[in-house]
């Protein structure tokens, strides 16, 4: 089995767990070799309430040094529950896609629950 099989495994078999409504939306993490992505899904209506990228708000300049890609997920993380709030949001599920919690997958998940997220 090749990589690219098993990070779909591993996603599908996470995902088909976990569903998200109006009142607790999936908080779902991408990540690719340059950038992270975060976004909240209303699976009922099938939408995307709001998403946040790295690109998006441009952290790169801001954040420099050897521990910069988890120092850009905690303020990613921040940032996207900074938005969900203002949206009247609080509860979320947290959706890994089938990448480890290590890393900058979890940076983006302690500073969403910094930003006041419940998982």
């Amino acid at each position: 089995m090749n990589k690219k099989k098993k990070l779909m495994f591993r996603k599908n078999r996470v995902s088909s767990k976990l569903h998200g409504t109006s009142v607790a939306p999936r908080l779902c993490i991408f990540r690719s070799s340059k950038h992270v992505y975060a976004q909240l899904i209303d699976d009922e209506k099938g939408i995307t309430i709001l998403g946040v990228s790295e690109k998006s708000i441009d952290l790169k300049a801001l954040i420099v040094g050897p521990n910069r890609r988890i120092t850009l997920g905690n303020q990613l993380g921040i940032i996207i529950a900074k938005k969900a709030i203002e949206n009247k949001i609080k509860k979320v599920v947290f959706d890994r896609r089938g990448y480890a919690y290590h890393g900058i997958v979890k940076a983006v998940a302690e500073g969403a629950r910094e930003g006041g997220l419940q998982f």
